[in-house]
């Protein structure tokens, strides 16, 4: 069983930035790739940036490629995603899981509460 606690987000106007944390406990962090996802109300879950497991290997959407970073610390089993010139269209509520980085797709059924990100315009 693992255990994710998303936190960070909150409403910001377009161009502002915000930092996602995510606290993950239950399992051995440090051995996987970890992810953001993303859930806009009326839309589907979607990939928004992964990390490999050692933090070596970073991968991003297209649509937020020079603006989002995500990076971890493995010694406080945490996740950041780093989001700097956020647009109207970034609003959704935040999600982190184990990554699949191939395909891009969680690796875990259960997810947290997310935290919610608005970008007014």
């Amino acid at each position: 069983q693992v255990q994710l606690v998303e936190s960070g987000g909150g409403l910001v106007q377009a161009g502002g930035s915000l930092r996602l944390s995510c606290a993950a406990s239950g399992r051995t962090f440090s051995n996987y790739h970890m992810g953001w996802f993303r859930q806009a109300l009326g839309k589907e879950r979607e990939f928004v940036a992964a990390i490999s497991f050692n933090g070596g290997s970073t991968y991003y959407t297209d649509s937020v490629k020079g603006r989002f970073t995500i990076s971890r610390d493995n010694a406080k089993n945490t996740v950041y995603l780093q989001m700097n010139k956020l647009k109207p269209e970034d609003t959704a509520v935040y999600y982190c899981n184990a990554a699949n980085t191939a395909t891009k797709q969680p690796l875990f059924h259960s997810w947290g509460q997310g935290t919610q990100v608005t970008v007014s315009s």
